[in-house]
């Protein structure tokens, strides 16, 4: 990426920080070096780097919604009521079209991040690797594993489920292969996984082993339904699962969740797996299936991987992005 693109922040390491330490150490001074360099409306991405923090204190937000979502003018919530969060609508929620910040008015963020830099850093060799070979990922090479939690069909999480059935159906009609697991097992194993999605460590039968045990293709993406699953990136005992066991594994790209989102704000499985096999790049996929903005969410990856891609382009990688670190 040009150095024009590439913006050096002074922001504090740990991974929860004060709304004030976000306004001053992250999003004003990213702000004002998109200006500086007439960059605030041809930019689609940001690229969060390993080491900047992850969680605001006040209401348990993401920093990257909140960086993204900042040029929509909303406030933020800090309760759950339904009828408060509707005010959190995504505008590129279920689109179908490639993204632009001038159109829909904000950025899509992602970072790379991981237990250990070296995780951080195979994210983009997984996404060149990934494109290398999309022709491959294209013909069904890979399985997309599909975990439903049974017991979860008689409470109100069974939108989850139906979207994972949904996805199956949509997947297989594409001739890739995938694995519907909608018994009480827990499924895993060492397989070489395209797309993941599972209840995680809600899952009635989870086994941690098995989860750390995924392996994953470069260009597979994945999905919890796990509240926190995001809630840290340094190695931890104890809580729910976390995505950086997944990123370890191989994935490369995946979304979670910093703190309680509400079960409305995870992804539609069929919207996601949807738009990315059909050659949309991953933070176009993850966000035009992700309910809300200015939230909780994460967007692990790099933004512009498309290894399902044929003529449709995806513009320029340097002309959309722009990476931020400490």
């Amino acid at each position: 990426m040009p150095a024009s693109r590439v913006v050096a922040i002074d922001a504090e390491t740990r991974e929860e920080i004060t709304r004030r330490a976000f306004e001053e150490q992250i999003r004003v001074p990213v702000e004002a070096a998109l200006r500086e360099r007439a960059l605030t409306d041809s930019i689609d991405f940001i690229v969060l780097a390993r080491g900047i923090p992850l969680r605001i204190r006040d209401g348990g937000w993401s920093v990257d919604a909140f960086l993204g979502g900042a040029r929509l003018g909303r406030r933020p919530v800090r309760g759950r009521h339904p009828d408060s969060l509707r005010t959190l609508a995504n505008p590129y929620f279920g689109r179908n079209e490639p993204f632009s910040s001038r159109r829909h008015g904000f950025y899509l963020v992602t970072r790379l991040d991981g237990y250990t830099e070296e995780d951080a850093i195979a994210l983009i060799e997984r996404s060149e690797q990934a494109e290398a070979r999309g022709g491959a990922l294209r013909a069904g090479a890979g399985l997309f594993l599909l975990d439903i939690d049974p017991a979860r069909d008689a409470s109100g999480y069974r939108a989850v489920n139906d979207g994972l059935r949904r996805a199956a159906a949509l997947l297989r009609g594409r001739s890739l292969a995938v694995e519907l697991e909608e018994t009480r097992l827990f499924s895993g194993g060492g397989r070489d996984l395209a797309g993941y999605y599972s209840w995680g460590s809600n899952d009635g039968s989870y086994d941690p082993a098995v989860y750390r045990a995924l392996r994953f293709l470069p260009g597979a993406i994945a999905e919890t339904a796990v509240s926190t699953s995001a809630r840290t990136f340094r190695p931890a005992t104890g809580g729910q699962s976390l995505v950086a066991d997944l990123i370890a594994g191989g994935v490369t790209g995946v979304k979670g969740y910093v703190s309680e989102p509400l079960s409305l704000a995870l992804c539609p499985a069929d919207i996601l797996f949807d738009r990315y096999t059909a050659g949309y790049t991953l933070a176009e996929s993850f966000y035009m299936a992700t309910p809300l903005v200015l939230w909780k969410d994460v967007v692990i990856g790099d933004p512009l991987c498309a290894p399902y891609a044929r003529e449709r382009t995806t513009g320029n990688r340097s002309s959309r992005g722009t990476a931020a670190h400490n």
